[in-house]
């Protein structure tokens, strides 16, 4: 089955084009509202700290959460240091990759990748992959904010943590097509709405208090619509502001959540407007 002519809004940024072509492949009727922007933290004492350190071979293991992260990262450190002692020095760690965008990136510096984490990439796969290693030194590249309960697990394993933020997250420039978004959703203009990333759950509520639709009138909205999410941990962020996914795909995947999503929003939109 297809959307067959249902409103699908996507939250999507950095893909937003290829999703909403997905969506009309689909059949749906889609609005996709950019949700996000990267923005590298310019002035990064703690990622030249993080590097003087790799070099001096104080750390046992580097963790990649990102590829976006890590191609920031190794921009950043080239306007400091030779071309290439990145890349070097890492390849003389334990490095591990939470999945296939970071593993992407390290491929491109020829980067070995000691451990690859398996899907869904949540932390849990990654603490799970690493256990029973002996590496105590331990880097994390971050990715927007810090992952409080990765770190605190890795530190139980008796690791010592630093901190690597390469980037933040905020709201795109322009948050015109993001406060349609809000708007129709209170509305009741929207029938599927995909979120394929965590960050997009606090962006959509803070752009909806802005135009004067409170969080229990957006939530209320929520539940009236087919909410489909990436992943775990995308999943875990709709639930911290009261929202219940009502699936996640098979593969924690553009392709599988539109596949999917198609497939069964029909069925699920009935179910919860009956």
């Amino acid at each position: 089955m297809a959307f067959d002519g249902l409103r699908v809004v996507a939250l999507e940024s950095r893909r937003a084009a290829e999703m909403a072509t997905l969506i009309r492949n689909q059949k749906g009727d889609p609005f996709v509202a950019p949700s996000m922007r990267e923005v590298p933290i310019e002035q990064n004492a703690a990622a030249f700290a993080f590097a003087e350190w790799l070099f001096a071979g104080e750390f046992d293991m580097v963790i990649f959460l990102t590829g976006v992260g890590l191609r920031y990262l190794d921009r950043v450190l080239a306007t400091r240091f030779p071309a290439g002692q990145f890349a070097e020095a890492l390849r003389k760690v334990t490095v591990v990759a939470r999945g296939p965008k970071p593993a992407g990136a390290l491929r491109e510096l020829q980067v070995p990748i000691t451990v690859h984490v398996p899907e869904p990439n949540t932390w849990h796969e990654l603490v799970h992959a690493i256990e029973g290693r002996t590496e105590k030194r331990i880097a994390v590249q971050e990715y927007g904010k810090p992952n409080d309960e990765l770190l605190q697990a890795l530190r139980r394993r008796g690791a010592q943590v630093t901190r690597v933020p390469v980037y933040l997250w905020d709201l795109p420039e322009d948050t015109g097509p993001l406060r349609e978004a809000a708007r129709r959703l209170a509305d009741g203009e929207v029938d599927v709405i995909l979120f394929t990333t965590s960050v997009q759950i606090p962006h959509l509520f803070r752009i909806a208090a802005q135009e004067g639709i409170d969080a229990e009138r957006l939530r209320a909205a929520l539940e009236g619509v087919v909410v489909a999410s990436i992943g775990p941990t995308t999943s875990e962020a709709l639930r911290e502001y009261d929202v219940e996914p009502d699936l996640e795909p098979s593969h924690p995947k553009m392709g599988f959540l539109l596949n999917e999503t198609a497939a069964r929003a029909a069925a699920l939109l009935a179910a919860k407007r009956r």
